[in-house]
């Protein structure tokens, strides 16, 4: 499990580009019968992806975590980018197909993850944060999503948000995680941009092409960074910080978020002329 550590903005501003690749950015989520984990010690929250084959791959990683097993103390949520495949919680079998969704609450001892056919692989990304109380296990589908439209095709960042695991959608600790789609022609997400000063987020970019890539901005308003990035790779925000990014093309991303409160719409909307 790659462990990062939580940064304060004095020192962000400090770090080069290199540094802030280091710090923030999740490079290799999938690869073939592999789990890749990330701890981050921004509200804890744990970043993985998991691409079986052939196998069978169960999520018992639980190096530093002081637990039995993965879920003992924790919540998960779990997106499907890849093909048909099945997640096994508890001896029972959930299908999720592209972009379908399972939420497993805390408490659940065997978690596993199957390709419904192995040359055709599944790509599980998926989000654990702390957890204080057990909560049901769900699976949703993008169809039993609450969508939001927002943008227009003007300031190209025309936009469909899917919330998932939210609390109008489902019951969770605090874990909220959803996905957004981007319409042809736009390139923009969440722009204008914001902060959520009670909770962190991360970013998952997916379904972009191979020779293109996401500038994605973060850092205080008044000092901001960028990470180049491609598909299908991670990227932390932590609290202060904004997160917004542009692409050479469009692209969907993940978003899942960490922390004291779950009410989407509580951010500080960062005016562009305050923009640095």
């Amino acid at each position: 499990m790659d462990i990062r550590y939580a940064l304060h903005p004095d020192h962000f501003k400090t770090l080069d580009t290199t540094a802030i690749r280091e710090q923030m950015l999740i490079e290799k989520l999938f690869s073939g019968n592999r789990i890749h984990t990330c701890y981050s010690h921004i509200d804890r929250i744990i970043i993985g992806g998991a691409c079986p084959a052939a196998d069978v791959l169960k999520l018992e990683e639980t190096t530093g975590l002081g637990v039995d097993f993965f879920l003992q103390r924790r919540e998960i949520g779990i997106i499907n980018v890849g093909q048909a495949g099945i997640v096994i919680a508890a001896g029972k079998q959930y299908p999720l197909g592209p972009k379908d969704a399972l939420y497993v609450g805390m408490g659940c001892r065997e978690l596993a993850f199957r390709s419904a056919d192995p040359d055709r692989p599944a790509k599980f990304y998926f989000a654990s944060t702390p957890a204080h109380a057990p909560c049901p296990t769900v699976r949703l589908s993008t169809q039993e999503a609450q969508k939001i439209e927002l943008g227009a095709d003007a300031t190209s960042n025309q936009r469909t948000i899917y919330q998932l695991i939210h609390p109008s959608v489902v019951q969770s600790c605090q874990l909220v995680m959803g996905f957004t789609e981007l319409a042809p022609g736009s390139v923009w997400n969440t722009m204008p941009c914001h902060t959520h000063d009670r909770r962190m987020e991360a970013y998952f970019y997916f379904e972009l092409p191979d020779d293109a890539l996401v500038f994605h901005l973060l850092g205080p308003p008044d000092e901001t960074r960028h990470i180049v990035m491609r598909n299908e790779q991670a990227v932390l925000s932590p609290s202060w910080s904004i997160h917004s990014g542009v692409g050479t093309s469009r692209y969907s991303f993940i978003w899942a978020m960490a922390g004291e409160n779950q009410t989407f719409t509580d951010m500080d909307d960062v005016p562009l002329a305050h923009m640095k």
